[in-house]
């Protein structure tokens, strides 16, 4: 077994579940549209950081089933139901799982940065070999990715999730932990109507509703 693991956490595709806060300026169709292909764009590019590494990929939904997820993005994936609770009860159950398979470094991502590339991948899969901990934080206060080398449930709880402290909140967890850091780039995620002028070109919102499949190069 491959010892580094990608978690992709995300929603399976439908109307009105997906980028709700984009509905008011894109309508529900749009939205679900943006979404999906940032899923696949997403995903796209995170094959051919796990073939370099090498790794695996787990992809971790909500709504949907396993058949559906498989029809969408391929069956050469294994997909897990997200399991109850808040945000950070489900990461850390994601990352009590992978390490209990045998992984020994875990990076786990969302899909609503369009700016996260090979290059930030591989950094915060090399520094999980003398850091405790990685993050991604994102402009709005959040963090765009989370590593880890083994499991540190403390770094999800008491945390005010989809706020502007979750960033600043984890960080004086690993503070109080005694845990090494690595920091990567800030970057965007797109959330809020306001994103919208972050997203690259070929994000077309008027075209957007025209499915990509992504590909296993």
């Amino acid at each position: 077994m491959a010892e580094n693991c990608l978690i992709i956490f995300t929603r399976y595709p439908e109307i009105g579940m997906t980028k709700t806060r984009l509905i008011p300026v894109l309508g529900e169709a749009r939205a679900t549209a943006l979404h999906r292909l940032m899923v696949e764009k997403t995903l796209e590019k995170m094959r051919l950081v796990t073939k370099n590494l090498p790794g695996q990929i787990r992809v971790y939904f909500t709504g949907g089933n396993p058949q559906l997820m498989a029809d969408w993005l391929g069956d050469d994936l294994i997909y897990h139901q997200q399991s109850g609770g808040d945000l950070g009860e489900r990461m850390n159950r994601a990352f009590i799982h992978e390490f209990a398979a045998g992984f020994s470094k875990i990076v786990l991502i969302g899909t609503d940065c369009p700016d996260l590339n090979r290059e930030i991948m591989q950094t915060a899969f090399e520094n999980l070999a003398n850091h405790d901990l990685v993050l991604g934080p994102a402009v709005d206060g959040g963090y765009y990715l989370i590593g880890l080398n083994a499991p540190r449930p403390d770094l999800f709880q008491n945390i005010t999730w989809s706020s502007a402290e979750v960033f600043s909140q984890t960080r004086a967890i690993a503070r109080r932990e005694n845990l090494l850091v690595f920091d990567l780039p800030t970057l965007r995620d797109i959330d809020e109507p306001a994103d919208l002028a972050w997203l690259p070109e070929y994000f077309d919102l008027n075209i957007c509703q025209t499915r990509t499949k992504p590909t296993n190069q």
